[in-house]
């Protein structure tokens, strides 16, 4: 049968777009619904402040009248400046066991980026590093976090078959929690050093108020943390209210750790979320009606943590500023009940993370991949 290939136009295509991988991985125990509401905002051109520097064309592939695929097409802008390339990106790939499918939606990504005069593509990954991204390579079998995502194993197998190669690779890891052997004396020890070397200091919040006034100096602390790592791109004053609002107003302040110096600057952030993937696949996408029974619920009884996101001030970088946020949750985290602690994304390359959590027994249990490829000619 003939695959046909849409440009989303509508906002009713979009829906159809979003809610296609509700259809794709129905019954998987390991796909996580995200939000319904929150993939349309992502694609919301008045809502998401990374249109000022972005722009997306969504396709959705078609057999007999049904969806069979989709892929999202992003030029950054902000990206190709800061890198000096003529590169697109794509995310949200999702295609069902057919390398026809596949193919079909690749080719017309790469007709406009033509149309651009892009030149490489790479994938998946969003507008910022805020969003999902990687493809998943190792841990097929294994549920992920919330900000992660899922692909079946064929996946990988269409990319290389359309010629698309390795650009990087992230690992993710579990890491028991040591409630019974506690913190290791060694890192206590280093860690009374650099309080002393360097006045910094972990903030204790007594209610959320108190911990909103950090909000943009989190993510200016973020662009500057990240400028060197691999895809990431300058947030916009913006993106920086528009994050503000998104995510620390939701974050418990037991579960965030903030460092900061004798002037009471922020040096070094550290996010922890419970994890809510059970939750999220309970409410199949959607708040309402019983979508924040599940999440709430999930908050108050699962025993495993998400490692969200950490970031420390170029500045204070190699000076054991992210040792003393770790020992902070990690003491938090037993004094919680929690068993295990779950990494998001790290770049194969962050050997100086993984270095600090081998005292931990960290297990590697997932791998994801971005994958490039040059844009060919027209024939």
């Amino acid at each position: 049968m003939r695959t046909e290939i849409a440009i989303v136009k509508t906002k009713k295509e979009l829906k159809r777009f979003i809610k296609f991988p509700f259809q794709l991985y129905k019954g998987s125990p390991y796909w996580v619904p995200p939000l319904i509401r929150d993939d349309l905002e992502m694609f919301n051109r008045k809502k998401n402040p990374s249109y000022e520097n972005a722009d997306t064309r969504l396709f959705i592939a078609y057999r007999g009248g049904k969806p069979v695929g989709r892929i999202a097409a992003i030029i950054s802008y902000a990206a190709n400046e800061k890198y000096k390339t003529r590169n697109l990106r794509f995310g949200w790939f999702d295609v069902i066991d057919d390398y026809e499918v596949a193919q079909s939606l690749f080719r017309a990504v790469e007709d406009w980026g033509r149309e651009l005069g892009m030149e490489t593509l790479t994938g998946p990954h969003g507008f910022t590093d805020l969003d999902p991204e990687g493809m998943l390579i190792e841990g097929f079998e294994i549920i992920p976090t919330i900000v992660g995502s899922y692909n079946n194993p064929y996946s990988p197998v269409f990319m290389e078959k359309y010629g698309f190669s390795k650009d990087v690779d992230y690992f993710e890891f579990l890491t028991p929690v040591p409630r019974e052997t506690g913190i290791p004396e060694k890192l206590l020890r280093i860690a009374e050093r650099v309080k002393q070397r360097t006045n910094v200091r972990i903030l204790k919040f007594k209610n959320k108020k108190e911990a909103m006034p950090y909000g943009e100096a989190i993510f200016r602390v973020i662009d500057e943390a990240f400028e060197d790592i691999y895809g990431t791109v300058p947030l916009t004053d913006r993106q920086i209210r528009y994050n503000v609002d998104k995510y620390i107003s939701f974050l418990n302040i037991d579960l965030m750790k903030l460092a900061v110096n004798e002037k009471n600057e922020l040096v070094g952030f550290l996010f922890t979320v419970p994890s809510l993937s059970k939750a999220f696949q309970k409410a199949r996408g959607k708040l309402f009606p019983f979508g924040w029974y599940y999440i709430l619920k999930a908050l108050r009884t699962t025993d495993v943590i998400d490692f969200y996101m950490a970031g420390v001030k170029r500045k204070y970088q190699g000076k054991g500023i992210d040792l003393l946020m770790i020992i902070e949750i990690v003491n938090t985290l037993i004094e919680k009940g929690f068993t295990y602690a779950e990494s998001n994304l790290e770049l194969e390359s962050n050997t100086r993370v993984q270095a600090l959590w081998k005292h931990f027994n960290p297990h590697r249990h997932r791998a994801r991949r971005i994958y490039k490829k040059d844009i060919p000619a027209a024939a």
